[in-house]
C-alpha cells in the first residue's frame, strides 16, 4: 500500500510541474484524492458493498469534483491533473500511465447494461474538456485534443481533434515521455479546404478564369475566400 502512494506522488511530481514537494502533492492535490478515494470505493465494488463504494464515490466527488464509478478499472501511473468536473463511467477501463485534465467525460452512450464506456489503453493524454462517449477503444499512446468530442476508435499513436473528433495517425514515434501537448491541434478540417481552393485556383489559372466575387442572396458582390495567412483568415472574406 505503501509503495502504491508513494509511486503515485512520485507520479504527480513527474508530469505536474507546478508540483514542489511530495507533502504539497500529498495535501493539496484533489486529481490525486480522488485516485485514493476510487481504489476504496472500487475494491468495495468488487466485494459486493456496492451501497458503500457509491457513498465513498459521492463523498470524493464532493470534495474534489472528480466522479468515478466505482466499478470504473483505472491502471497503474493514473494522473488527474486539476480534476474539476471529471466524469468516468461504471464500465470505463484505463490502462497504465494515463493522464486526464478537467471537464473530461469518459461516458456511456446507451441504456443497455454491460461494457457501454470507452477503453483508454497504455499513455493515452485526454486533454482539457474532451468527451470521449460510447464502447470505444483508444490505442495507446494516443492524445486527444482539448475539447474534442471522440465517439469512433482510435488507433494507437494517434492525435484526435475537432467535433466530431478527426482522427490524425502520427507520422513520427511518439516520444517515451508523456506527451501532455493537448494545446497542439491541428487544423485536418482548415488544411483540406486550403488544399482544394489551392486547386480551384490552378485550374482557374489554367483556364483564364480569375473570379473575385460571387453574388450573394441580395445581387450584391461577396468576396471569394483567400488562402489563411499564417493561420489567420481575414474578416471581409466572410463579411464579418
Amino acid at each position: 500500500m505503501l509503495g502504491r502512494i508513494s509511486e503515485d506522488v512520485r507520479v504527480v511530481l513527474q508530469r505536474d510541474p507546478a508540483a514542489r514537494n511530495w507533502l504539497e502533492v500529498v495535501l493539496l492535490y484533489p486529481g490525486l484524492h480522488a485516485i485514493w478515494a476510487h481504489r476504496l470505493s472500487h475494491w468495495l465494488w468488487t466485494h459486493g458493498l456496492c451501497p458503500i463504494a457509491r457513498w465513498v464515490s459521492q463523498l470524493a466527488r464532493g470534495l474534489t469534483g472528480v466522479e468515478i464509478h466505482p466499478g470504473a478499472t483505472i491502471g497503474r501511473g493514473f494522473f488527474i491533473d486539476h480534476g474539476m468536473g471529471i466524469v468516468i463511467g461504471e464500465t470505463t477501463e484505463i490502462g497504465r500511465n494515463c493522464s486526464l485534465y478537467q471537464g473530461v467525460t469518459l461516458g456511456g452512450v446507451t441504456f443497455r447494461t454491460g461494457k457501454r464506456h470507452p477503453t483508454l489503453e497504455d499513455d493515452v493524454v485526454v486533454g482539457a474538456g474532451a468527451k470521449i462517449l460510447g464502447d470505444i477503444l483508444i490505442g495507446a499512446g494516443s492524445r486527444i485534443g482539448a475539447n474534442a468530442v471522440v465517439v469512433k476508435p482510435v488507433p494507437p499513436n494517434s492525435v484526435v481533434v475537432g467535433v466530431p473528433g478527426q482522427v490524425l495517425v502520427r507520422s513520427r514515434p511518439r516520444s517515451a515521455v508523456p506527451d501532455l501537448n493537448h494545446n497542439v491541434l491541428p487544423d485536418a478540417i482548415g488544411m483540406s479546404l486550403s488544399s482544394v481552393m489551392e486547386r480551384l485556383e490552378l485550374i482557374e489559372d489554367r483556364l483564364h478564369m480569375h473570379v473575385q466575387a460571387h453574388a450573394g442572396p441580395n445581387g450584391q458582390a461577396v468576396p471569394v475566400p483567400h488562402h489563411p495567412d499564417h493561420e489567420i483568415w481575414r474578416g471581409e472574406d466572410f463579411m464579418i
